[in-house]
């Protein structure tokens, strides 16, 4: 009789952690006794404006729905070259900034290798690291979460890959252009996960003319709010470019997808103005938590804040956020022990937070 699927899986699928996900605004109603639409969601770090008009009547419009999207992605990678002002062929479009993390990883690793990975920071490098069989090195951050350059350097001898992100996921501080510039110089890729970087104002695109081994990673889901249609992508050298353009599946990003993503870039200005909204709400959301007792909000240069609750209260006060409607992402281990990453809003949504957090801590 022949074996199950599951006996045929390489050893280190087996067994394989999965990214611990922030749950469904469905998920969160149910467990609040809420209605959906009361629902403060503030847990995935996603635009609260939503994507821009264009975008929305470019969907509406429809398009070329029955037929498969330009496996060359040529219109998006000279709209998001004139985004970037990197060349369209050093550009590549993903599903989800996540797909060019896979493409990377699965390009360069196979099993037994290493890479490094800079912790507290996004789980997808570890998950998709264990996927292809490499083991991950952490070269962890300091008490304030900032880069440990020299621990990042020893720890990248005999690896092919950094990973890190700027600004930083979960705590939201931004690394040093001169930091990354002496992590890149490492006999190995730098991948710098520029996921928040329209609310940091800064880039480390300009890089990759001096730096061949750096790949930087956006995202449309945050600044462009286009989290639910998957559309991210990677820049770097032309000829990494070239190799994950021929290794990616050909029609990998959707019409719809595309559509959104032209018609976002299209209207930047709109976008940029919407993220100073976010900067500005973020700043004063930070004023009223600090103002609550025991509360500490760490500074951040993206969409979110990383919030140290009183010492031994943050389960506490994630629960009780809960129970009121407010959902944030909770961390119960060291070095985030009692710490809760919360999205940055609108107005009404800081107001409810805030009120619902001080009722929660008593």
């Amino acid at each position: 009789m022949a074996r199950g699927a599951a006996e045929f899986l390489q050893a280190h699928w087996r067994g394989l952690d999965p990214y611990d996900a922030a749950e469904p605004p469905e998920t969160l109603a149910e467990r609040a006794g809420v209605a959906e639409e009361a629902v403060v969601k503030l847990n995935a770090n996603e635009n609260p404006y939503g994507p821009s008009p264009k975008a929305l009547d470019a969907l509406r419009k429809g398009g070329r729905i029955a037929v498969y999207p330009d496996p060359a992605q040529t219109a998006m990678r000279r709209a998001l070259a004139a985004y970037t002002g990197a060349p369209p062929g050093q550009i590549v479009v993903g599903n989800g900034s996540d797909e060019i993390i896979d493409l990377v990883f699965r390009s360069v690793l196979a099993p037994g290798d290493r890479i490094v990975n800079t912790p507290p920071t996004f789980g997808m490098y570890d998950v998709i690291a264990h996927i292809c069989g490499a083991s991950v090195i952490a070269a962890e951050r300091n008490e304030r979460f900032e880069l440990d350059v020299q621990r990042t350097l020893d720890a990248a001898e005999g690896a092919k890959l950094i990973a890190l992100a700027s600004p930083n996921n979960p705590s939201g501080n931004a690394s040093p252009q001169a930091d990354i510039e002496r992590i890149l110089e490492a006999d190995c890729i730098v991948m710098v996960d520029e996921a928040y970087a329209e609310f940091a104002g800064r880039s480390v695109i300009p890089l990759i003319r001096r730096h061949p081994n750096l790949i930087a990673l956006r995202t449309m889901s945050k600044w462009a709010g286009l989290a639910g249609l998957r559309v991210g992508y990677g820049v770097m050298d032309a000829a990494m470019a070239d190799a994950l353009m021929r290794g990616k599946p050909p029609y990998n990003v959707s019409q719809t997808a595309e559509t959104a993503l032209l018609a976002s870039l299209d209207d930047a200005a709109l976008l940029n103005e919407r993220a100073a909204l976010i900067v500005q709400e973020r700043e004063r959301m930070t004023a009223l938590l600090a103002a609550l007792p025991g509360v500490e909000p760490l500074p951040s240069e993206a969409n979110f804040l990383l919030c140290r609750m009183p010492r031994g209260r943050g389960k506490a006060a994630y629960d009780g956020l809960a129970a009121r409607g407010v959902s944030v992402r909770y961390y119960p281990k060291a070095p985030l022990a009692d710490c809760l990453r919360i999205s940055v809003g609108t107005p009404s949504d800081t107001d409810r937070l805030v009120a619902a957090l001080e009722s929660a801590l008593g």
